[in-house]
């Protein structure tokens, strides 16, 4: 007889959806199994195309986010950053993107006509193009109203290659800025919370931000958005992919009063409440403080830091120290933290 333990492995479960370890373990027990090929690179989420001058870098992205029109944007936006960012996130200036609408059956047409506005002013926004896409109508209870898909095209314009494995030990662990917005902005428009001061997902584009970066002639390792599963299950991500550990400042990590206050009523962790608008960036230690300075410039009123450092321990690991020193290890979520946000 099969256990229900059993039976759940099976089965898709929302959990596989939601940026934690089981959706690690879809990824790479099933996709990656059907899909690696020894000339692409599937540790990140946009592929560096070979034999493209100039090197071409390709993404895409589903995105199911209930309700669709929250504080700070709404899927269109979503979308439209979520895929420039995953280009961002290769160094790459982002180019075009196509689109898919998967729309149910009773959607309101003006509904489907604000998020293709609200798409076009992201696209201008990010300074990308929408130059292809597709419809398709399902049938009434099917769609949750409106699904979007997008791919994205980007360029590298220059000779840096970041990713997991050019991280190195030594080096620092910046983050953009503070960290939960987007998640509790979408669950509180979701479940009509009534919070002290209304919060604004941080939706945004991220690709300006890392070419001022490059464009500066900082030596970039490395870079994540921190999307589902927040920072700590994107730093896990990392740490297992470079196999090696970080250890981070937990009092470095910006947190808003009123995201901690209602992760803490909700018996959430702001680590692992999802994100839009920030990225950690590998660097060495002693560019770091210029990276900062370069962000803080760029977006007056967030507050990036040095949360962290990367080091040569005998396993993959991440590691959070408290300021009295107390260390605890960091890991991804095992089930679903907060369901359909991205």
């Amino acid at each position: 007889m099969t256990s229900n333990s059993e039976a759940d492995k099976s089965v898709i479960q929302l959990a596989h959806g939601g940026g934690g370890r089981m959706m690690n373990r879809l990824i790479q027990d099933v996709f990656a199994e059907a899909f690696r090929h020894p000339d692409y690179d599937n540790a990140n989420d946009a592929a560096l195309l070979p034999w493209q001058t100039p090197d071409m870098v390709m993404t895409t992205d589903s995105f199911v986010v209930n309700p669709l029109f929250f504080p700070g944007g709404d899927i269109g936006t979503l979308a439209v950053n979520g895929t420039v960012n995953d280009l961002a996130m290769r160094a790459a200036r982002p180019r075009y993107l196509s689109v898919g609408f998967i729309i149910e059956e009773g959607c309101p047409v003006e509904t489907v006509r604000r998020v293709a506005q609200s798409m076009r002013a992201a696209a201008d926004t990010a300074d990308v193009v929408v130059v292809t896409g597709d419809t398709k109508v399902v049938e009434r209870g099917h769609g949750h109203g409106l699904y979007v898909n997008t791919a994205g095209v980007g360029c590298i314009e220059h000779d840096l290659r970041v990713g997991p494995r050019h991280v190195r030990p030594g080096d620092a662990i910046v983050l953009s800025g503070d960290i939960g917005r987007h998640g509790i902005a979408v669950l509180a428009s979701r479940e009509e919370l009534a919070l002290e001061t209304p919060i604004k997902s941080d939706c945004a584009p991220l690709a300006a931000d890392v070419l001022a970066l490059v464009r500066a002639g900082l030596e970039l390792h490395c870079l994540r958005d921190l999307t589902r599963g927040g920072l700590a299950s994107g730093l896990v991500e990392l740490s297992e992919a470079s196999g090696l550990a970080f250890v981070l400042q937990e009092e470095a990590i910006a947190v808003d009063g009123v995201v901690a206050a209602a992760c803490e009523v909700l018996g959430l962790s702001p680590l692992y409440v999802a994100n839009e608008g920030r990225f950690v960036v590998f660097l060495p230690a002693d560019q770091a403080g210029r990276a900062i300075e370069l962000l803080a410039q760029r977006n007056p009123g967030v507050q990036p830091s040095i949360i962290g450092e990367v080091v040569d321990r005998r396993e993959a690991v991440v590691i959070a120290r408290s300021a009295l020193g107390m260390e605890r290890v960091i890991d991804m979520l095992s089930g679903e933290q907060l369901p359909r946000i991205c």
